[in-house]
């Protein structure tokens, strides 16, 4: 065979590269991608939808612009390495790709100057399918479009032109252009607008250095940044020493990646609008991956630690690299995701797990705080002790508030002496099951003798509100009545049988009973999760 060049059919490519994984919010960073490569100041985005329910997405920037010979490069499906290594292009297939997973007519139009002509060129797939060739359409500029070049480029630029948009939305409407669809499309507007304040804030915030700054429109509303690190209330808690990272390449080459990990303060110490900027929740903590300033890819512990969980969302890892090391991250055409080799997952496991586990710990103290100042109600338990009739306890002789003693008639004999919580002036609605902040021991309860009067005391139960079985069992249990009685009735008969039972020399025992029931407790309700805020509200 003397000539082995294979071309690929063009229908069948052309309409097969619509399929590579794009969604709307990725197609478009990828155009956006190029404004930024194009040195542009300014990118304007307009989406359109028509009375007869035709969508049309346009793209425009005040950048470098392109003259006849250039646009017909950029137009080319695997388009010449750009100039600029640093750009955020990759492949030379974003523009094509990305512009026809979501519409079949992809124009361009663009100039260098205001002198020169606007020049043109679209690629039609049905155009394609029809001439059965990788024909482009050359068609003049109208004044339609003229006027939206001045509107969203200025006098020099380049204007993106998405037509025919069969895959914007993911569901077709009843009433073209109607009410519901119109809808649709103004989510489909804000959905954008919160994926490039996240992926772009870099370069949207004018107070990062790090990058260039650039404007952002979408529909003449500006583009916001979010950056998810929330610098005004975060700590960054890993040294400067451990922030960079030497990387080898499949190539032998050295480059280096730099990696810095923030723990955000938890939701209940921020205000309502500091809330709204921090966005703290399970998705979004992880690795917040950087290639050239740009987020690639974010929310996501990359195999390094297991599923996102409640006990670290207040952690979130910031990683960059250059594009000196895409072929080490396995960068895909999307510029969206990234694969750590297993070294340097290991690597990153080893470096982070100290942090990992502070971040877990900061999130436990602060919700254990939380749920220990949130109520259970004992207030049916406390009722039906005062109600029983027939309960064995022991019987109070004589109190000492000074030593904290009690000489009570129990089944030890008369003039029994034991040392235990002695407590007047209780109020009577909780005087004998009553969750308190003082028990330090560790102990989950504690009997007492509690009195409303200083005069008759009862037997009652301490519960201690920082115990690990109080806040994951009880706080849960607290949507559920009889749940919380059971338990309340169970530990008040404990402290009773104590009470009953109980002499100077047993007392000890009974202690350390009750140390290492609560320290087996605690140990088994270990790996037990706390409470969500919506179980609580579920609850309530």
């Amino acid at each position: 065979m003397s000539d082995l060049i294979n071309e690929p059919d063009a229908p069948r490519l052309i309409y097969g590269l619509r399929d590579t994984g794009y969604n709307f919010k990725t197609a478009a960073a990828d155009i956006i991608d190029n404004s930024i490569a194009a040195n542009a100041t300014e990118v304007n985005i307009l989406i359109e939808l028509q009375n007869d329910g035709r969508k049309f997405v346009y793209f425009g920037d005040n950048g470098d612009g392109m003259d006849g010979d250039g646009l017909f490069n950029a137009m080319r499906y695997g388009a010449p390495v750009r100039e600029s290594a640093e750009s955020l292009g990759k492949f030379g297939l974003g523009l094509k790709t990305a512009s026809t997973s979501v519409c079949l007519s992809l124009s361009v139009i663009s100039r260098k100057s205001p002198e020169d002509p606007l020049e043109k060129l679209t690629w039609d797939l049905e155009h394609v399918a029809d001439a059965n060739a990788w024909e482009m359409l050359q068609e003049p500029v109208d004044g339609d479009e003229e006027e939206v070049f001045e509107e969203l480029c200025g006098e020099k630029g380049t204007l993106v032109v998405w037509a025919k948009c069969d895959r914007i939305l993911s569901k077709e409407y009843d009433e073209p252009g109607g009410t519901r669809e119109q809808q649709a499309i103004k989510r489909l507007r804000d959905s954008l607008a919160k994926h490039a304040s996240l992926v772009y804030y870099r370069f949207l915030d004018e107070h990062d250095s790090r990058e260039r700054n650039i404007s952002m429109t979408i529909n003449g509303d500006q583009v916001s940044p979010w950056n998810p690190f929330f610098p005004e209330r975060s700590e960054q808690v890993l040294p400067v020493a451990q922030q960079s990272i030497e990387i080898e390449t499949e190539s032998g080459d050295i480059g280096y990646a730099t990696i810095r990990a923030f723990i955000l303060p938890h939701s209940r110490d921020l205000t309502r609008e500091e809330k709204e900027k921090a966005r703290i929740s399970n998705r979004a903590q992880g690795f917040y991956i950087h290639r050239e300033g740009r987020l690639i890819q974010d929310g996501s512990w990359l195999g390094v630690f297991g599923a996102p969980e409640p006990h670290t969302s207040l952690l979130r890892i910031e990683f960059d690299f250059g594009h000196d090391l895409d072929d080490a991250f396995k960068v895909d055409v999307k510029k969206s995701r990234i694969l750590f080799d297993p070294a340097l997952e290991e690597y990153l496991r080893e470096l982070l797990r100290p942090i990992y586990r502070e971040a877990g710990n900061r999130y436990r103290r602060t919700k254990q705080k939380q749920l220990a100042n949130k109520g259970v109600d004992h207030s049916s338990s406390n009722r039906d002790v005062a109600g029983a009739k027939g309960a064995k306890r022991a019987t109070v002789d004589s109190v000492d508030q000074t030593s904290q003693s009690a000489t009570v008639s129990n089944n030890r004999g008369q003039r029994i002496r034991i040392r235990q919580p002695i407590q007047d002036q209780v109020n009577q609605d909780s005087i004998h099951i009553e969750a308190v902040d003082s028990i330090r021991s560790g102990e989950l309860w504690q009997p007492a003798l509690r009195s409303s009067d200083s005069a008759t005391y009862v037997t009652g139960v301490l519960l201690n509100k920082h115990h690990d079985f109080y806040h994951k069992i009880y706080q849960r249990a607290a949507a559920n009545g009889y749940a919380v009685e059971g338990m309340d009735l169970l530990f008040w008969a404990f402290a009773a049988a104590e009470q009953n039972n109980s002499d100077e020399e047993l007392e000890p025992i009974f202690r350390e009973l009750r140390e290492e029931i609560s320290l087996n407790l605690r140990r088994l309700l270990r790996d037990l999760p706390e409470p969500e805020d919506a179980e609580l509200d579920d609850e309530e």
